[in-house]
């Protein structure tokens, strides 16, 4: 990816968080949520970042935004008055650019203040950071109501008069209010039957080409991350395991992990069998880690050596293709991937 072209460049980012036991609290462990992520998301571009429970995802997610402090690691990001690290940031030197980056919340019925108007819900951003004026923001928020495909006279409804996919756009055009160049989208489906997510999708899609907006997109349905990703990331136990292009991590993953995840995704026809490659054992604790590779109690393909040392991310790409994987096999296995769509 050309350096130019770069929105957002995520350097060892780092986030524990502290076991404490006894009367005293004293800390006596660390929870290693994210030890040691980077990567790049380019401007206009959807990344994907996907896996299991409990993986580190929404901790990634909340670090970029700076919802929760880092413990280490940069996040360089290009804002629209020049480069700045956001995690050396503090609070009041954050405040400018939080129009710059917004979050899209995985419930959209929680994440919505019962007690305040569509109208009071959107523009709370509007008047609070962009200083605007009621009847100026009261235009504004019918803008963005009918961007997201809302009514501009429900605007006066509370968020219990409105269905779970209709309360998602409320949070869309609610992220949407100050015009942000990056926005986080938390589980932003997955709330949501299959028809509305479908809808949800979509509504993302058009709005990321209309405003040329950049995601960083996060998940567990891999199914969805191939609907609307460019490039998708994959996590275990805090860590890349590998990142790639949608349609070469589906068709040829190089990683044991991304194989597995991949081989339970339903397909939506009886008449293809697929073998059954379930994941054995249990997923690694971030407080008691293993030695090596994280993924190796549960690889089928482990020896010897993926005990002993811990694999780098690596470039397997071919024909000047960026293909990361940390595996210290990823050149000489052959893994089985799913046809693109």
């Amino acid at each position: 990816m050309k350096r130019e072209s770069v929105l957002l460049e995520v350097k060892d980012l780092v986030k524990h968080f502290p076991i404490r036991k006894g009367f005293l609290k004293r800390v006596v462990g660390q929870v290693k949520a994210v030890d040691g992520v980077s990567f790049t998301i380019g401007e206009g571009e959807v990344l994907g970042l996907v896996g299991e429970s409990g993986c580190g995802k929404t901790t990634v997610g909340r670090c970029i935004l700076r919802a929760i402090d880092p413990t280490s690691g940069q996040l360089v990001f290009y804002s629209n008055n020049g480069l700045v690290d956001l995690a050396a940031l503090s609070e009041d030197q954050l405040r400018p650019l939080r129009a710059e980056m917004q979050m899209i919340f995985q419930d959209p019925y929680s994440s919505l203040n019962p007690r305040m108007t569509t109208k009071d819900i959107i523009a709370e951003p509007l008047v609070c950071i962009a200083g605007m004026k009621k009847k100026e923001a009261e235009e504004r928020v019918a803008e963005l109501m009918r961007l997201v495909g809302l009514r501009p006279e429900y605007m006066r409804r509370y968020p219990h008069a409105f269905s779970g996919g209709q309360r998602q756009r409320i949070g869309i055009a609610r992220a949407l209010a100050l015009n942000p160049r990056l926005i986080v989208c938390d589980e932003s489906v997955s709330a949501l039957d299959v028809s509305i997510q479908a809808q949800i999708l979509n509504l993302l899609q058009d709005l990321q080409e209309q405003l040329h907006l950049t995601y960083l997109f996060i998940s567990h349905d891999l199914s969805v991350v191939e609907h609307i990703s460019d490039r998708v990331a994959v996590m275990y136990v805090g860590k890349l395991v590998e990142v790639a292009d949608t349609e070469e991590l589906y068709s040829q993953p190089r990683h044991p992990y991304t194989e597995r995840l991949l081989a339970a995704v339903p397909v939506a026809d009886p008449k293809v069998k697929r073998g059954r490659h379930q994941l054995k054992g249990e997923v690694a604790d971030p407080a008691n880690p293993p030695p090596g590779c994280l993924f190796h109690p549960r690889c089928s393909y482990a020896q010897d050596i993926c005990a002993a040392k811990q694999p780098e991310l690596q470039n397997v790409g071919k024909d000047g293709k960026e293909h990361f994987v940390a595996c210290h096999f990823a050149r000489e296995l052959e893994l089985q991937g799913v046809q693109a769509g």
